[in-house]
């Protein structure tokens, strides 16, 4: 057996053991539903046989079945993209570009924002005293206690659109890139970093040489977190804004019209896309291990 086979198995096995428990969950979910309609309507209550296909084909079901969802998101996606209108307002490939711009921008400005923040703690003592606790701090405010302070202070101030929203994505990505980013500038061993010292290296030799390669496998690894939890910042920057595009917006409008098959089919789509993004990430750090000629652990 191959290695891609070896992890494809598993994760196929996985997805199929989900979708089972999935459909079974639509049938116990949605069939109070059907019973009670019975009992408005005097009829009797549908048998177990009946119960199953009614149950999947619900309008406005507690839990849509995954074909529904499936089939939401092909009518919203690859229909439109049939019809030629890929960026029409009602196609989810519109809304996730607005949601991804969201996601790049922010995940950009927090990944500089985290490689500054961790450069400084490890060459100022004074930092590292005084800004890494406030660093940690800032994680225990719940997110979507924050974000419509952002949103409102920024409106107020005359700014608006995809940089509040990118702003949120910042404050959640830029965490785990400064806790990873100093574990990996101080990652070299005591006697390297006495080997630099012997050789006259300055600081900035020593940074460039020996502390920033050390890093980058680290760096890595927190990137993957920083690019799935800005996408999350993204969706919650779209909801106390009362947005009428991306991601957030469409799992709002689904709530309140109570469109869960719509709900559903964002969120995969959602899911989808942050799946990608980390993937992508995930091909980069392999390329730059590689150029340094090492391998990525198992």
């Amino acid at each position: 057996m191959t290695l891609r086979s070896e992890k494809t198995v598993p994760v196929l096995t996985l997805v199929a053991g989900l979708m089972v428990i999935w459909y079974i969950a639509t049938v116990f979910l949605n069939a109070p539903f059907l019973r009670d309609q019975a009992e408005r309507a005097g009829t009797p209550p549908p048998s177990f046989s009946e119960l199953i296909p009614l149950t999947m084909a619900q309008e406005r079901p507690v839990l849509p079945a995954p074909h529904q969802v499936a089939a939401e998101i092909w009518k919203t996606t690859g229909a439109m993209v049939l019809k030629g209108r890929p960026f029409s307002k009602r196609s989810l490939i519109y809304h996730a570009w607005i949601t991804l711009s969201a996601t790049l921008l922010g995940f950009l400005i927090g990944t500089a924002l985290g490689v500054a923040l961790a450069v400084g703690i490890v060459h100022n003592r004074a930092m590292d005293k005084s800004v890494m606790p406030w660093v940690i701090t800032s994680q225990t405010i719940p997110i979507l206690a924050i974000a419509p302070m952002i949103i409102v202070v920024l409106n107020a101030a005359g700014i608006s659109g995809l940089l509040p929203k990118a702003l949120i994505s910042t404050y959640l990505s830029f965490f785990p890139v400064v806790v990873g980013m100093v574990a990996g500038l101080r990652a070299p061993e005591r006697a390297d970093l006495d080997l630099m010292h012997t050789y006259s290296a300055s600081r900035a030799q020593t940074f460039w040489k020996l502390r920033l390669p050390a890093s980058l496998p680290y760096l890595f690894t927190s990137l993957k977190i920083a690019m799935a939890i800005s996408l999350v910042g993204a969706i919650v920057g779209e909801m106390p804004t009362g947005a009428v595009a991306g991601l957030g917006a469409r799992l709002l409008a689904g709530s309140y019209y109570g469109q869960t098959i719509q709900i559903w089919s964002a969120l995969i789509v959602a899911a989808a896309l942050a799946a990608t993004l980390v993937a992508l990430v995930g091909v980069g750090h392999r390329m730059v291990l590689a150029r340094m000629g090492m391998k990525e652990a198992a």
